[in-house]
């Protein structure tokens, strides 16, 4: 299980993301609705992952992922985007972070991202049939 930091300025993005995560077996430590806030929580919870919206107001998701690096160069951080910020997801993994999902936000596509910077949790559909198989 993860421990998860949710950065995003939407309320309904934050609730989304809580429900996708617990759904996952993981479970969110914190949510954060601006960089400032993610980069405080990050200090004192110590996630083992960060989702980060790109686009807030007070502080963006890259000078936030820019920021948490300085405080733990390891850091995990999967940026939330939507299409068409390309040049900024960009942006975010020169500035530190390991991924990105794209909205809408699934729960296929977040087990997808969270696989590809822990392989434990990684869902190969070769092991979904075999289980699938064996039921």
């Amino acid at each position: 299980m993860l421990n998860i930091l949710i950065v995003d300025d939407s309320l309904i993005i934050r609730k989304k993301l809580t429900k996708l995560i617990e759904k996952l077996g993981h479970s969110v430590l914190y949510d954060a609705s601006n960089g400032q806030e993610a980069i405080d929580a990050y200090g004192s919870k110590k996630p083992d992952l960060v989702t980060m919206d790109i686009t807030m107001p007070d502080m963006d998701g890259i000078t936030a992922v820019k920021e948490i690096i300085k405080l733990d160069s390891e850091a995990k951080i999967i940026m939330v985007t939507s299409h068409g910020q390309e040049d900024m997801v960009i942006k975010s993994i020169q500035a530190g972070a390991v991924g990105y999902i794209l909205k809408p936000i699934t729960e296929d596509k977040l087990a997808a991202s969270i696989g590809e910077v822990f392989i434990e949790y990684a869902v190969n559909e070769d092991d979904e049939d075999i289980l699938e198989d064996d039921y």
